[in-house]
């Protein structure tokens, strides 16, 4: 089911506020990239995508999940995009996605996804919608972004970013400077996996290894160029 724009940013603020907790309307219209009117929110119910709870909540009903799924897919893959292969600060990259996933075609969704690696959460750490191009694994599109995990015994590369909902974990990273933009080499796989970051060696379990996503040699260009051409 298509919606229209003032639709569509109703029930991605919606999403967002139920991925925190129960939302109020006067939450939804605090976030909402679109004025909440009481007239848009009785469309929203009488289309069936949204309902009033007892309590003066609203939630997404099924169908409206249904909709706002892959709204909510194409916008974070979208900030994704602009931090990985674009290099836009993420503090940038809110309004952008805004328009982005107003217009991208579901082809190119797929193909962004793919090229990214199927990345699990968006740069703000909130969880991207799982695509059919995820559960297939698909590899049409070459990934330019690789966990660590997948490096050959000596190869370098430059940490994009990393994938995990831990947050001790990606605290635990930071602190032994696994950042963004930091070159690592990989050193040994078995027992541990072994990365040489900058001048320190650093022994991974598996688990971690594959939630670091990087660049390998020369892909960060080559993804810019082929995305700006």
């Amino acid at each position: 089911m298509e919606v229209d724009r003032e639709l569509s940013e109703l029930l991605e603020a919606l999403w967002t506020l139920e991925e925190q907790g129960r939302a109020l309307p006067q939450d939804v219209r605090q976030i909402a990239h679109t004025e909440v009117t009481d007239r848009l929110l009785e469309r929203a119910v009488s289309e069936g995508l949204i309902a009033w709870q007892p309590s003066g909540h609203l939630r997404l009903t099924p169908k409206g999940h249904s909709v706002a799924m892959p709204i909510i897919r194409r916008h974070r893959l979208a900030e994704r995009l602009m931090c990985d292969i674009l290099g836009v600060d993420v503090d940038e990259t809110e309004a952008a996605a805004c328009e982005f996933e107003h217009f991208i075609a579901e082809g190119i969704t797929r193909a962004i996804c793919t090229l990214l690696g199927h990345p699990r959460v968006c740069p703000h750490g909130r969880p991207i919608p799982e695509g059919a191009c995820c559960r297939q694994a698909e590899e049409q599109v070459s990934a330019l972004i690789v966990s660590c995990d997948r490096l050959a015994l000596g190869e370098t590369a430059r940490v994009a970013y990393v994938n995990t909902r831990s947050h001790p974990r990606l605290l635990k990273l930071s602190a032994l400077g696994i950042l963004p933009g930091v070159s690592i080499k990989l050193l040994q796989k078995w027992p541990s996996i072994v990365l040489q970051c900058e001048e320190t060696e650093i022994a991974l379990d598996e688990e971690t290894a594959r939630e670091i996503y990087v660049w390998r040699s020369g892909g960060e260009e080559q993804g810019r160029d082929e995305l700006l051409i």
